[in-house]
C-alpha cells in the first residue's frame, strides 16, 4: 500500500490507538515508524536473559483507554503489591496494604498513630478519587500538586518523605510542580487498579495493540522527512505517499519539527538503572522509596514483580532518579542504604538516560488541545492531553475520531 485515506507518522501509543480507530471507521490507513519496532518511548530490550524496559514505566490496569483498546488479561499482567516502602528521614514506614503479617500491620498502625491527619487525609481523596465521576476531577480548579497537597492537609513532612519520591518517579517532578487534575486523575486509577507490568516486558502493549492493525498498515523503519498537502515524503523515497489526512504521532519535539505550529513540549528526564544479583534484596514485589535526604529515588525488585523478566536464579532491580545527571556510584550507595545491603556483587546490565521521558505539565496545562492544527494535517500524542499511557492512547482516539468525522463530511 502507497497511498491511504490517513498517513500517520509515529507508532507509538498514541499512533497505534489512532491507527486502530481509523481502521474501526472503515479507512485506509498506513502508519510509518522510524524506528525498527512499534512502541515509541515504550520500549523493552533483552540484556542476558533480563527483560529492561527502557526508563522503569508501569501500567496501571484501570486506564480507561487501556480498557477500551484491550482485555488487560491478553497482556499477562503481574501485579505490584498495593502501597509502598519508605526511607523516611527517621524511621521505615511499611505503608503495604497488601500484606497482614504483624509488622506491616504494626508499621501502618504506627504511621497513622504518630500522622493521624495525614492518614486521615490521605484516606480522604483516596475515597474520593475512587468514586467521583472522572468529569468532575478534570474539572477542579487547577493548582500546582504540592498545593493541593496542602490543601487537603498534608504536612509537610509527609508530602517530602512519601509523596515527593513517589510523584518524582510517576510524573519526573521532584519539585510538585504538576497539574493537580492530573495528580487525582492518576490517583484514581492507582487506587482503583494497582499497578502492574505485562510477563513479557512494557513492549507487550504496543506489540498487542499492532496486532489489531491490518497487515498491510504498518511500515517500520521509514523515516518522514517533510508533510506537504496532501502528502508526505520519507527518506529514499522517489515520490511522496498520498493521503487525505496526514496525523503526527510522534513525540512533541519531533512533531514540532514537523508542523511548525505545533510548539514542541517542555522534558521531563530520567535515569533508570538495571542490576542483576545472586539473590533478591527485597522479597516482595513493592516500591521502596528514598524519602530520607533527597535523592528522590525510587526501586523495586522486578524479579519479585515478574519472574519472568529475570532468568532462573538471578533477582532484577531496577532504580530511578527524576534527572540525566546522576552519577552511577551514588545510585550504588543509595541502594545499599536503601535495600541495607551490600550491593557489591550487583552487576550493572544497563543505565538509560533518557531527557526526554514525560513532556512536562504544569498546574494550567490543558487536558484538551486542538486535533486540527492546519487542513488535513493533525497531531495527537501526550503532550497534547496528558502525560502519561492513559494520556497517548486517549489522544490517539480522540484525534482518529475528529479525522473520521471531517472525512466522512468532505
Amino acid at each position: 500500500m502507497d497511498d491511504a485515506d490517513v498517513i500517520v507518522v509515529g507508532a507509538g501509543l498514541a499512533g497505534l490507538a489512532a491507527a486502530i480507530t481509523l481502521q474501526t471507521a472503515g479507512l485506509q490507513v498506513l502508519l510509518l515508524e522510524q524506528a525498527d519496532e512499534v512502541g515509541g518511548r515504550v520500549r523493552t530490550d533483552e540484556v542476558d536473559g533480563f527483560l529492561l524496559d527502557r526508563g522503569f514505566q508501569v501500567l496501571l490496569p484501570a486506564y480507561p483507554e487501556l480498557q477500551r483498546l484491550l482485555d488487560p488479561a491478553a497482556l499477562d499482567l503481574r501485579a505490584f503489591s498495593r502501597g509502598v516502602l519508605v526511607q523516611g528521614r527517621d524511621e521505615r514506614w511499611d505503608l503495604s496494604t497488601a500484606y497482614r503479617d504483624k509488622a506491616t500491620v504494626a508499621s501502618l498502625a504506627r504511621f497513622a498513630g504518630k500522622r493521624p491527619l495525614d492518614a486521615l487525609a490521605v484516606g480522604a481523596f483516596s475515597v474520593r478519587d475512587a468514586v467521583v465521576d472522572a468529569a468532575r476531577l478534570r474539572g477542579a480548579t487547577p493548582r500546582e500538586t504540592g498545593l493541593e497537597l496542602s490543601r487537603w492537609h498534608v504536612s509537610q513532612r509527609t508530602t517530602e518523605e512519601i509523596f515527593q519520591p513517589f510523584l518524582a518517579g510517576v510524573f519526573l517532578d521532584p519539585d510538585l510542580t504538576t497539574s493537580s487534575k492530573m495528580f487525582h486523575l492518576l490517583w484514581r486509577c492507582f487506587v482503583r487498579g494497582g499497578a502492574a507490568v505485562p510477563a513479557n516486558g512494557m513492549r507487550a502493549l504496543p506489540h498487542a495493540l499492532a496486532d489489531l492493525l491490518a497487515d498491510d498498515a504498518l511500515r517500520l523503519s521509514t523515516t518522514v522527512e517533510s508533510i506537504e498537502s496532501g502528502a508526505v515524503r520519507t527518506t529514499g523515497s522517489a515520490s511522496p505517499l498520498k493521503a487525505r489526512a496526514v496525523l503526527v504521532a510522534t513525540d512533541g519535539t519531533d512533531a514540532s519539527g514537523l508542523l511548525p505550529s505545533v510548539s514542541a513540549p517542555d522534558w521531563r528526564g530520567v535515569t533508570t538503572w538495571y542490576f542483576a544479583a545472586p539473590d533478591a534484596p527485597l522479597h516482595r514485589p513493592t516500591l521502596l522509596l528514598d524519602g530520607a535526604d533527597g535523592s528522590l529515588m525510587n526501586t523495586v525488585v522486578m524479579s519479585e514483580v515478574a519472574g519472568t523478566y529475570a532468568p532462573p536464579g538471578r533477582a532484577l532491580i531496577a532504580a530511578s532518579v527524576p534527572n540525566t545527571t546522576f552519577n552511577t556510584d551514588v545510585a550504588r550507595t543509595l541502594l545499599s542504604r536503601l535495600y541495607q545491603t551490600s550491593t557489591s556483587d550487583w552487576e550493572l546490565l544497563k543505565e538509560y538516560r533518557i531527557p526526554r521521558a514525560l513532556p512536562r505539565m504544569t498546574a494550567n496545562h490543558l487536558l484538551t488541545t486542538p486535533a486540527k492544527v492546519a487542513p488535513g494535517r493533525y497531531v495527537c500524542g501526550d503532550h497534547r492531553d496528558t502525560s502519561s499511557i492513559q494520556g497517548a492512547l486517549f489522544s490517539g482516539r480522540r484525534v482518529a475520531t475528529a479525522i473520521a468525522q471531517d472525512l466522512t463530511r468532505h
